[in-house]
């Protein structure tokens, strides 16, 4: 891992990229404490961060323990996510705290998410939640521009044109992905390739950042194409869903399935369902003779897998209560050896292979258990 460490913490330093952004490599991501939520005719938030308090008290535990990168959106709670995380930006120096935020999944009344005028209503509605005057980064969400692209070039020169203005620093957009509703909608078999899509948007964008989903979880082959195309872009990498949205910590039991009640998005993904759940149990417990039996012994190798992933990456860690983010943060301990992280990686692509064979993620919420 490179870096030293931080002044505030034993979490190293990173560099994201050109961006001239360096940050301690463990990061906050606040789509949870957005708490419940609904966008596009979808479950889109967690019941389990609903409380306020607990999620500002989350937020100050992270900043005690080093971390200094803090990443929201405009639709996490619909501002819920901003807002609550103000409380923590009214506090502390603004040069020392990196805000990042997304634009796109909340279209209101435009015409589309990306419409140049309804983006600039957001990110001045993003600025006054988090109770700034700009924002460290600024991120397009999803690779979905209207039809024929309409509104990529002009979405483009929005964000440049906030970036002179001094409302941004650096402009960020997602790897390769599928926009949400798309996954509900269009079959398999008629889905576009991604890969394509993605370089496509990359070409027109330019971000200076890149969003990318990496967990154990995650085909290898996946991971290293996409962080060896940031590097010879020189982009730093933002890793999301590291942990798995908690798969990967133990904290599932297909023993004792959680009901997800409405607004939370895993109510419609299968890998939450019992059966899944046991797929996945049987692969952290081959981990767990490897690693450790306790949760901070596989989050700690979870998040070494990502943060190996590329020297200018930086791995977020979402949470709903403090003692969450405590281990998150505390939980690195000394790098494995490279033959450990090798088998934790094996090991876990077969639990991804079983767990696609159980069919797609995304389940149809009228059929979602709940």
């Amino acid at each position: 891992m490179s870096g030293q460490p931080s002044a505030t913490g034993q979490l190293p330093m990173r560099a994201l990229g050109r961006t001239g952004i360096t940050v301690p490599a463990l990061g906050i991501g606040c789509w949870a404490i957005g708490g419940p939520d609904h966008n596009l005719g979808m479950s889109m938030g967690w019941a389990s961060g609903a409380d306020s308090a607990t999620a500002i008290a989350g937020l100050e535990t992270a900043w005690e323990l080093g971390a200094r990168l803090f990443d929201t959106a405009d639709v996490y709670g619909h501002g819920r996510s901003e807002r609550r995380l103000a409380h923590l930006v009214a506090h502390v120096p603004r040069e020392q705290i990196v805000l990042s935020s997304k634009v796109g999944y909340f279209t209101g009344t435009a015409r589309h998410g990306y419409d140049p005028a309804h983006m600039r209503r957001q990110l001045g509605q993003t600025l006054d939640n988090l109770g700034t005057d700009h924002l460290d980064i600024y991120a397009l969400h999803h690779s979905d521009f209207g039809a024929d692209d309409r509104y990529l070039q002009p979405a483009v020169e929005a964000m440049r044109a906030f970036q002179a203005e001094g409302l941004i620093k650096a402009v960020g957009m997602r790897g390769p992905h599928r926009f949400a509703p798309d996954r509900l909608a269009t079959a398999p078999d008629r889905r576009g390739d991604k890969i394509a899509r993605f370089r496509a948007v990359f070409d027109a964008v330019e971000p200076d950042v890149l969003a990318v989903r990496d967990n154990l979880l995650t085909p290898t082959a996946r991971s290293e194409g996409i962080f060896a195309f940031a590097r010879e872009r020189r982009c730093g990498v933002l890793i999301n869903k590291a942990l798995g949205q908690g798969l990967l910590t133990g904290m599932y039991d297909p023993a004792r399935p959680r009901r997800f009640p409405d607004g939370d998005h895993r109510s419609r993904k299968r890998w939450f369902t019992p059966d899944a759940l046991t797929v996945l149990q049987e692969g952290l417990e081959e981990l767990r003779s490897l690693v450790g039996s306790g949760s901070a012994d596989l989050i700690s190798i979870a998040l070494w897998s990502c943060l190996d992933r590329s020297p200018d990456a930086v791995v977020l860690t979402g949470f709903t209560t403090p003692g969450q983010v405590r281990v998150n943060l505390t939980s690195l301990r000394d790098h494995p050896r490279p033959q450990i992280l090798e088998r934790a990686r094996t090991i876990m692509a077969a639990v991804q292979a079983r767990l696609d064979d159980t069919g797609e993620v995304f389940l149809d919420e009228t059929t979602a258990p709940s």
